[in-house]
Protein backbone atom coordinates (compact mmCIF):
# COMPACT_ATOMS: atom_id res chain seq x y z
CA UNK A 1 0.00 0.00 0.00
CA UNK A 2 1.55 3.13 -1.14
CA UNK A 3 1.68 6.06 1.36
CA UNK A 4 3.36 9.02 1.75
CA UNK A 5 3.90 10.81 5.27
CA UNK A 6 4.70 14.73 4.69
CA UNK A 7 6.71 16.63 8.64
CA UNK A 8 8.94 19.47 8.26
CA UNK A 9 6.21 22.21 8.16
CA UNK A 10 5.61 25.19 10.34
CA UNK A 11 5.38 28.89 11.16
CA UNK A 12 8.59 30.74 9.92
CA UNK A 13 9.59 34.46 9.68
CA UNK A 14 10.41 36.09 6.13
CA UNK A 15 13.78 34.94 5.14
CA UNK A 16 13.94 31.93 6.82
CA UNK A 17 14.00 28.41 6.33
CA UNK A 18 12.52 24.84 6.58
CA UNK A 19 13.07 21.65 5.50
CA UNK A 20 9.90 19.60 4.83
CA UNK A 21 10.15 15.82 4.72
CA UNK A 22 8.11 13.51 2.65
CA UNK A 23 8.44 9.48 4.04
CA UNK A 24 7.45 6.70 1.85
CA UNK A 25 6.18 3.21 2.58
CA UNK A 26 4.84 0.83 0.31
CA UNK A 27 7.23 1.26 -2.69
CA UNK A 28 10.59 2.60 -3.34
CA UNK A 29 11.41 6.58 -3.87
CA UNK A 30 14.54 5.54 -5.94
CA UNK A 31 12.72 4.01 -8.43
CA UNK A 32 9.59 6.93 -8.59
CA UNK A 33 9.37 10.68 -9.71
CA UNK A 34 8.28 12.42 -6.34
CA UNK A 35 6.39 15.52 -6.50
CA UNK A 36 5.82 18.39 -4.30
CA UNK A 37 2.57 20.72 -4.67
CA UNK A 38 1.12 23.28 -2.57
CA UNK A 39 -2.39 24.64 -2.36
CA UNK A 40 -2.97 28.30 -0.17
CA UNK A 41 -6.70 29.27 1.25
CA UNK A 42 -8.74 29.84 -1.71
CA UNK A 43 -6.59 29.05 -4.65
CA UNK A 44 -5.79 26.24 -6.86
CA UNK A 45 -2.69 23.70 -6.10
CA UNK A 46 0.23 24.79 -7.81
CA UNK A 47 3.14 22.41 -8.65
CA UNK A 48 6.25 23.13 -7.04
CA UNK A 49 8.67 20.55 -7.22
CA UNK A 50 9.73 17.20 -9.03
CA UNK A 51 12.42 14.37 -8.69
CA UNK A 52 12.88 12.06 -11.37
CA UNK A 53 13.86 8.40 -10.54
CA UNK A 54 17.46 7.30 -11.97
CA UNK A 55 18.72 10.19 -13.59
CA UNK A 56 18.01 12.92 -10.21
CA UNK A 57 16.47 15.15 -12.67
CA UNK A 58 14.69 18.04 -11.19
CA UNK A 59 12.30 20.56 -11.86
CA UNK A 60 11.27 23.81 -10.06
CA UNK A 61 8.22 26.03 -10.40
CA UNK A 62 9.65 29.61 -11.72
CA UNK A 63 8.13 31.20 -8.22
CA UNK A 64 10.53 29.15 -6.03
CA UNK A 65 13.37 28.47 -8.33
CA UNK A 66 16.63 29.57 -6.65
CA UNK A 67 15.15 29.19 -3.36
CA UNK A 68 14.00 25.47 -2.69
CA UNK A 69 15.78 22.14 -3.51
CA UNK A 70 14.19 18.97 -3.91
CA UNK A 71 16.68 15.97 -2.82
CA UNK A 72 16.16 11.94 -1.95
CA UNK A 73 17.71 9.63 0.49
CA UNK A 74 17.24 6.16 -0.95
CA UNK A 75 18.36 4.72 2.35
CA UNK A 76 15.85 6.31 3.96
CA UNK A 77 13.22 6.08 1.38
CA UNK A 78 12.60 10.01 1.66
CA UNK A 79 12.10 12.71 -0.02
CA UNK A 80 13.01 15.88 0.83
CA UNK A 81 12.02 19.88 0.30
CA UNK A 82 14.74 22.33 1.29
CA UNK A 83 13.14 25.87 1.46
CA UNK A 84 14.82 29.32 1.37
CA UNK A 85 14.61 32.79 1.61
CA UNK A 86 10.70 32.19 2.07
CA UNK A 87 8.18 34.89 1.03
CA UNK A 88 4.63 35.19 2.82
CA UNK A 89 3.24 34.18 -1.14
CA UNK A 90 5.40 31.15 0.33
CA UNK A 91 2.34 30.10 2.66
CA UNK A 92 0.57 27.31 2.22
CA UNK A 93 -0.33 23.48 2.66
CA UNK A 94 2.69 21.84 1.22
CA UNK A 95 1.96 17.89 -0.09
CA UNK A 96 4.47 15.18 -1.77
CA UNK A 97 2.75 13.13 -4.55
CA UNK A 98 3.73 9.97 -6.65
CA UNK A 99 2.09 7.98 -9.19
CA UNK A 100 4.34 5.34 -9.80
CA UNK A 101 5.80 6.98 -12.79
CA UNK A 102 9.90 7.26 -13.46
CA UNK A 103 9.68 9.87 -14.61
CA UNK A 104 8.69 13.75 -13.50
CA UNK A 105 6.04 15.04 -16.55
CA UNK A 106 6.85 18.54 -16.32
CA UNK A 107 7.39 21.45 -13.92
CA UNK A 108 3.32 22.22 -13.86
CA UNK A 109 2.03 18.39 -13.21
CA UNK A 110 -0.35 17.86 -10.37
CA UNK A 111 -2.27 14.86 -11.30
CA UNK A 112 -1.17 12.07 -9.05
CA UNK A 113 -2.76 9.32 -7.99
CA UNK A 114 -1.24 9.19 -4.55
CA UNK A 115 -0.73 12.01 -1.69
CA UNK A 116 0.18 12.68 1.44
CA UNK A 117 -1.94 14.66 4.16
CA UNK A 118 -0.41 17.50 4.03
CA UNK A 119 2.05 19.95 6.36
CA UNK A 120 1.39 23.41 6.71
CA UNK A 121 4.32 26.38 5.68
CA UNK A 122 3.30 29.82 7.06
CA UNK A 123 5.59 32.53 6.37
CA UNK A 124 4.88 35.47 8.36
CA UNK A 125 6.09 38.39 10.69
Amino acid sequence: QVQLVESGGGLVQPGGSLRLSCAASGFTVRYSAIGWVRQAPGKEREAVSCISSSTDSTYYADSVKGRFTISRDNAKNTVYLQLNSLKPEDTAVYYCATDGSAWCYSAAYVSYDYWGQGTQVTVSS
